[in-house]
């Protein structure tokens, strides 16, 4: 009765019961984990199995009472949850298992999902399109934070996950064409979803307006350089496939596919057979499409150019005209030459066409060095290589100077003969000539001068002159005149008559006569070493001087020759004087006829003197006075003789000493005139001595004497009136005559 009391107690009606609760959470999101746990209300039970259900399906059991987990809710996660738990009854072996009340859970959406939108909707190659991932996160969690990705074709595009819900492709191309989607994800809870699939076609535009063009420094195709042809469209998408053809044979001379509106065909260094016309063609798929024809002129710089010098002989001479060409073998024209002498321009020339061009030159001494020449058509200039010009001068006339230790040459003197061309190209060969007659010659291997020595002798007097000869040219200098002065020899004195006696009153003529020597000569005589007189040679030769024999004169006698280069003298030659007249009476009668004529000689020597004083007072003196008929007396005459320190005694030559020139009516006398010497008393001039020295200049008075009868009675008079005249001193007389 008990046992069944306690079994209706504890007996439940249905099987469920409040003694199992399921604890659940209240909310949860995609994402979420989902903790079930089943508790009893008393534990003096104990269980045997628990067992979990959703919409009526177990999903986990265990022999304890233990929680049942889901890791991450999902949307399908969502439906009614309960638990079950066997019992162990050990009064009730064979009590039913106990289930607790269901519970409904519902797992909402953490964001939709994604729709994948592309822009613009129709893509076309070669333009940008932006992919959109659009979804949203429940405004309970908003907190979350989302990441995107997009795929192609179950490839991922870009960098791969991005906070970014866009995706901007720069250029779609018909290669990017396919199956497009993408793909959102929270980080925590970690839930992903994923877009629809799109198809994405991308379309291509075909190629139009093909064109071609050059590309070259400055505008052109210079050989050696690079050369660039573009070929280029103006719409098209897709790799498009350039090509480039020769019009001339059609075949392609460069070919290039890329994903761009142009395509450049680059020569790297262009050459003369590259020149021509080209075109080039465009094709992306649709067909190719071709471009104008476009002509390419190859420019070629003008090459190293050759001079070369033409002249009309084989070695250049000064006067020629010299060809100078410049010629370039290859060089687009026009060409411009330059030309240069030492890097100095000269001028230059043009060649419109081509080829080469020339500068014509006339040549002067200076020419001679180095040419060269340089081409330029724009390009770039060239230099030629240096050409040597080697021109020779012909001589110019020589100089002919003459060289000697003194100013006047003098028999036995070495002078130097010195020849000089100015101008004239080396070796240069002078000779040298006296009165056209060869004299020697000299080289001057380096050009300049040359010399030639001679050693004087009296013969060498007259014209010089020198020739210059350098193989181009002779050429004779003008006369140069030496003057070579002899100094006189010995002089030989002679008497005439020649005898060794002579009788008093004998006129004796001395001569002195010198050989060799240059004139004019001043001869001295001397008797005993004392001067009678003198008188010049002008034109060389000898000399006389005419004596009136007196006892006094006999002894020794010597004469003096002298030119102004050294005095030389004579030997000396005796005369003895023998008788004092040939008969008394000749004695007698020539005593009386002197003495006659000395009274008349004082007379009129008296006279004259007056009349010259009184002309010197009136100024009327005239220069010829007291000339006689005759030679003037020469220039020579005044000079010194050579033992004397002043030319005191060269003005007292006489002209005529006591001779009748032929009129025995007339006589000529000189009278001396001197002053005494300082503390000496007066000489006759007779005892005048060698090297005597005269301090006032001598007086020369001629007069005309007639001979008288000594039984006359005007003598007389004439001789008083001689009393009253005086011998007055005229130098200026003197030095006139």
């Amino acid at each position: 009765m008990l046992l069944w009391s306690l079994l209706v107690i504890f007996a439940p009606v249905d099987g469920k019961s409040d003694w199992l609760t399921l604890v659940a959470p209240s909310a949860v999101f995609e994402g979420d984990r989902i903790d079930l746990t089943c508790q009893k209300k008393n534990d003096w039970w104990k269980v045997k199995r628990v067992s979990y259900y959703k919409d009526g399906e177990e999903l986990q059991f265990s022999s304890e009472l233990s929680n049942c987990s889901i890791q991450r809710a999902v949307l399908s996660d969502s439906g009614t949850y309960h638990c079950a738990v066997s019992p162990v009854w050990p009064i009730f072996p064979f009590q039913k298992e106990k289930t607790s009340r269901s519970v409904r859970i519902e797992v909402q959406e953490l964001f939709p999902r994604p729709v994948l939108t592309v822009s613009p909707f129709r893509a076309i190659e070669g333009n940008p399109v932006t992919l959109t991932c659009e979804t949203k996160l429940s405004p309970q969690r908003s907190d979350a934070q989302l990441r995107f990705c997009f795929f192609r074709d179950g490839r991922a595009l870009g960098s791969g996950w991005s906070s970014s819900p866009e995706l901007r492709v720069p250029a779609m191309w018909s290669g990017d064409s396919g199956s497009y989607w993408c793909e959102a994800e929270t980080v925590t809870p970690s839930v992903r979803k994923q877009s629809l699939q799109s198809q994405i076609h991308v379309r291509r535009v075909p190629v139009s307006n093909v064109s071609l063009e050059m590309r070259a420094p400055r505008g052109q195709v210079i050989e050696g350089r690079n050369l660039v042809l573009l070929c280029s469209v103006t719409e098209g998408t897709g790799n498009i496939t350039f090509s480039w053809h020769r019009e001339a044979t059609g075949t392609s001379v460069g070919k290039k596919t890329q994903r761009s509106l142009s395509g450049e065909l680059e020569v790297p260094a262009v050459q003369e057979r590259d020149a021509g016309r080209y075109y080039c063609r465009a094709d992306n798929g649709h067909g190719p499409i071709q471009s104008k024809v476009l002509s390419i002129l190859v420019r070629i710089p003008a090459s190293r150019p050759i001079l070369s010098i033409t002249a009309p002989r084989a070695q250049a001479v000064e006067g020629d005209v010299v060809e100078l060409r410049c010629e370039a073998q290859r060089g687009s024209p026009p060409l411009l030459y330059r030309f240069y002498h030492e890097d100095v321009p000269l001028g230059n020339s043009s060649a419109p066409s081509g080829g080469g061009a020339s500068f014509n030159l006339s040549l002067t001494a200076e020419h001679s060095g180095n040419y060269s020449c340089e081409a330029d058509n724009g390009l770039g200039a060239q230099r030629s290589e240096v050409v040597p010009l080697s021109l020779s001068v012909p001589v110019s006339r020589p100089v002919l100077t003459i060289r000697g230790p003194r100013s006047q040459a003098v028999e036995g003197d070495v002078v130097e003969l010195r020849c000089e061309a100015q101008r004239g190209s080396p070796p240069i060969l002078y000779r040298f000539y006296h009165e056209d007659v060869p004299l020697g010659s000299s080289s001057a291997p380096s050009g300049g001068e040359a010399s030639l020595n001679l050693s004087l002798t009296a013969e060498h007097s007259g014209n010089y002159s020198c020739e210059a000869n350098n193989s181009l040219r002779v050429q004779r200098s003008k006369m140069v005149s030496l003057s070579i002065t002899v100094p006189v020899s010995h002089p030989v004195l002679t008497l005439n008559p020649d005898v060794a006696q002579a009788m008093v009153g004998d006129v004796l003529e001395l001569r002195c006569e010198a050989q060799r020597g240059s004139p004019p000569i001043l001869y001295w005589f001397y008797h005993e070493d004392v001067i009678l007189g003198n008188t010049s040679a002008p034109f060389g030769g000898g000399a006389s001087f005419n004596l009136s024999l007196t006892t006094e004169h006999s002894g020794n006698y010597s004469c003096g020759a002298d030119n102004g280069l050294g005095a030389q003298s004579s030997e000396t030659v005796s005369l003895n004087i023998t008788g004092l007249c040939k008969n008394k009476v000749t004695h007698i009668t020539v005593g009386v006829i002197g003495c006659l004529l000395s009274m008349l000689g004082l007379a009129a020597t008296a006279a004259l003197v007056g009349r010259f004083r009184t002309q010197r007072k009136s100024g009327a003196i005239p220069r010829n006075i007291g000339s006689v008929p005759g030679p003037d007396p020469p220039a020579q005459a005044l000079h010194s003789p050579p033992s004397l320190s002043r030319p005191a005694l060269m003005e007292l030559q006489p002209l005529y000493s006591n001779v009748s020139p032929g009129d025995d009516d007339l006589v000529y006398s000189q009278i001396w005139i001197r002053q005494h010497r300082e503390g000496s008393p007066a000489h006759s001039p007779r005892t005048h001595q060698k090297g005597e020295v005269f301090h006032q200049e001598p007086a020369i008075v001629y007069s005309e004497v007639k001979r008288a009868d000594p039984y006359d009675p005007a003598r007389q008079d004439r001789e008083e009136a001689a009393e009253g005249y005086e011998n007055v001193p005229c130098t200026s007389l003197a030095l006139d005559h």
